[in-house]
C-alpha cells in the first residue's frame, strides 16, 4: 500500500473520508462540493445525527459523472482528545473499513495538529494492513485487501511527510518481527533465524552470529543444554547498533528469548495447541524488528540486540529432569522441568551482554511463562525489575504506544522457592507465583545493572486480531522499546 500527502482537494476517484472532530462543520470540504453532492452530503449526515462523535459514521455513493465511488464521513470525537494513539487507532480502523477499494483519500479537517494527526492515521493504517498470507494458494478474491494507495489530504503535507517518516520506519521494524514469528518452524530455526537477521545489515546493523563452538568454549552450559536435543545447532546472535555521536559510550542491552520450537523437550508439552511454541521465539523476534527501526530511522542510540537461538526438542540426546548444567556466570542449575528452558536460555546471553558489553541497562523480552496468561490474560505483558526508574520509564513508553506493562513484586520470600538439594538453584519454583519465580531465576545473574524482564506469552500473538493487528503475530515490543530509547537514550 503506497502512502502519500498531498494538499486539501476533494478527490475525484475511489473512496474519499472526511474525517471531522466533534462540532465541526464540513467547511472546505463543502466549498469543495458542487450543489447536489454537497445537498446529499448534509441530508444524509442530518439523518444519521452526525455529530462528529468517535468512529460514528455516514456513507453516501458518489455523485453520478465522476470517477469517485462513494463518500464516507467519518468521526473522529473530540478534537482535544485526539491525541497519536486515537489517531494511530483511527487509522487502522478506517482501513479496515476501506480495504475493499484500490485507492482511498482521507481529508482532515478541524483538528489542531493536522500534520501529525495525518502521519499517525497514516500508521494505524499501515499497520492494521499486514497479513501474512505467503502459504496460502486458495483464497476468495473478495476476502483479499485490494487498497494500493492511501493518500492523506492535509493543510501542511511536507510536514505530516516528514513526521511521517520514522513512523514508516518502525512499522518495518514491527512487519520484520511478525513475518519471524508467523513463520512456521520448518522455516525459522536457529540457523535461518540467524541468516534473516542478517538482512539488517543493509540497514547498517552489525551482525554477529556464534554457534556451538565458540558457545561451548564461554561455558554456555545452560543454553547449549536446551538445544543439545535437537537437530538444529543453536545461535548466539548479536546485533550492534551505534548511532551516537560517542562510539566508546556503554550501550543499552536488549535481549530476546529465541526458542524457535519449544515441544518441552523430555517433559513434554501436550499435543493440543503445541503448534503454537512457533511462536515462543517471539522475543527474539522483537529484538531483531527493533534493531531494523532504530537503523532505519537513524537512531542516535548505542543499542545492542542480543537473541539466544534455539530448539526445544525430545531427541534421545535431549537434557533430562534431574540434569545439573553449568551456567556461564559459574552457577549450576537444577534442571527439574525442560519445559522451565527459555529462563536457561537468557540467564547465559545476560551473562554474555554483562561480561562482553559492561551496558548501561538490560531489558529482556521473552515468552517465558503460561503463568503471566492466567494473570494478564491478553492486555498486558508483565515487567519485573531491580530498578524502579528503569522500569517506570518502560511501563510509561508503553502506555504510549498501547503496548501496556504492569509490574509484579520480586523478593526473597519469591526467591527461596529456587533453592536445590544439590545444586545452587533449580530451574522452577514451588508450583505457585511461577512468573515471579521465573523472574527470580533470571535476576540472579544479574550484578548491579540495571534490568528489567518483559514477560511477554500472552500479547505477541491473537487469534483475533488488536486494534493495529489482524490476527496473528501483534509485533509486540518493538514500538515500546523505541519509544523506550528514544526518550531516554537519545
Amino acid at each position: 500500500m503506497k502512502i502519500s500527502f498531498a494538499k486539501l482537494a476533494l478527490p475525484n476517484t475511489g473512496t474519499a473520508v472526511v474525517a471531522l472532530p466533534e462540532g465541526a462543520k464540513l467547511g472546505r470540504v463543502g466549498l469543495m462540493l458542487d450543489r447536489r453532492a454537497k445537498s446529499a452530503l448534509s441530508r444524509a449526515m442530518a439523518a444519521a445525527e452526525f455529530k462528529g462523535k468517535k468512529d460514528s459514521t455516514v456513507i453516501i455513493p458518489a455523485p453520478p459523472g465522476g470517477r469517485l465511488k462513494r463518500v464516507i464521513v467519518l468521526g473522529l470525537g473530540p478534537a482535544k482528545a485526539f491525541d497519536a494513539a486515537t489517531a494511530e487507532k483511527t487509522g487502522a480502523s478506517l482501513y479496515s473499513q476501506v480495504s475493499g477499494d484500490e485507492t482511498v483519500s482521507v481529508v482532515l479537517e478541524g483538528l489542531p495538529d493536522p500534520a501529525t494527526s495525518a502521519a499517525r492515521i497514516a500508521s494505524g493504517a499501515q499497520l492494521k494492513s499486514y497479513r501474512f498470507d505467503k502459504y496460502r494458494t486458495k483464497e476468495e478474491k473478495s476476502a483479499k485487501p485490494k487498497i494500493k494507495s492511501l493518500n492523506i489530504q492535509t493543510d501542511d503535507p511536507a510536514a505530516a511527510k516528514k513526521k511521517h517518516a520514522p513512523l514508516a520506519a518502525i512499522a518495518d521494524g514491527v512487519f520484520f518481527t511478525r513475518d519471524l514469528v508467523s513463520e512456521p518452524p520448518n522455516v525459522i530455526y536457529p540457523e535461518s533465524f540467524a541468516a534473516k537477521a542478517r538482512e539488517l545489515a543493509a540497514d547498517g546493523v552489525k551482525i554477529e552470529v556464534l554457534g556451538v563452538k565458540e558457545m561451548t568454549k564461554l561455558g554456555m552450559g545452560a543454553l547449549l543444554g536446551v538445544g543439545q536435543g535437537s537437530l538444529r545447532e543453536s545461535k548466539l546472535l548479536v546485533m550492534h547498533w551505534n548511532g551516537s555521536a560517542d562510539k566508546n559510550s556503554k550501550p543499552l542491552a536488549i535481549i530476546g528469548k529465541g526458542v524457535c520450537f519449544d515441544s518441552g523437550g523430555i517433559s513434554l508439552k501436550p499435543g493440543a495447541g503445541m503448534w503454537d511454541m512457533k511462536w515462543d521465539m517471539a522475543g527474539a523476534g522483537a529484538v531483531t524488528g527493533l534493531m531494523r527501526a532504530l537503523a532505519r530511522r537513524k537512531s542516535t542510540a548505542h543499542v545492542i540486540g542480543l537473541c539466544g537461538l534455539v530448539e526445544n526438542m525430545p531427541d534421545a540426546g535431549a537434557q533430562r529432569p534431574g540434569d545439573v548444567v553449568t551456567s556461564m556466570s559459574g552457577q549450576t542449575i537444577e534442571v527439574q522441568n525442560t519445559d522451565a528452558e527459555g529462563r536457561l536460555v537468557l540467564c547465559d546471553v545476560i551473562t554474555y551482554a554483562q561480561q562482553k558489553y559492561q551496558p548501561r541497562a538490560i531489558v529482556d523480552l521473552a515468552t517465558l511463562t503460561g503463568a503471566i496468561i492466567a494473570a494478564l490474560s491478553e492486555f498486558y505483558a508483565g515487567i519485573f525489575s531491580n530498578n524502579d526508574e528503569l522500569a517506570g520509564k518502560l511501563i510509561d513508553a508503553g502506555q504510549a504506544v498501547g503496548e501496556r506493562l504492569w509490574r509484579f513484586p520480586m523478593g526473597d520470600e519469591y526467591d527461596k522457592d529456587l533453592k536445590s538439594l544439590i545444586a545452587d538453584m533449580k530451574n522452577i519454583g514451588g508450583g505457585k507465583a511461577g512468573s515471579i519465580t521465573a523472574a527470580q531465576f533470571l535476576q540472579r545473574f544479574v550484578k548491579d545493572t540495571p534490568w528489567a524482564h518483559l514477560d511477554i506469552a500472552g500479547v505477541v500473538w491473537n487469534e483475533k486480531g488488536t486494534a493495529l493487528a489482524q490476527g496473528g503475530a501483534t509485533g509486540y515490543g518493538v514500538r515500546l522499546l523505541d519509544r523506550f530509547v528514544a526518550e531516554n537514550y537519545e
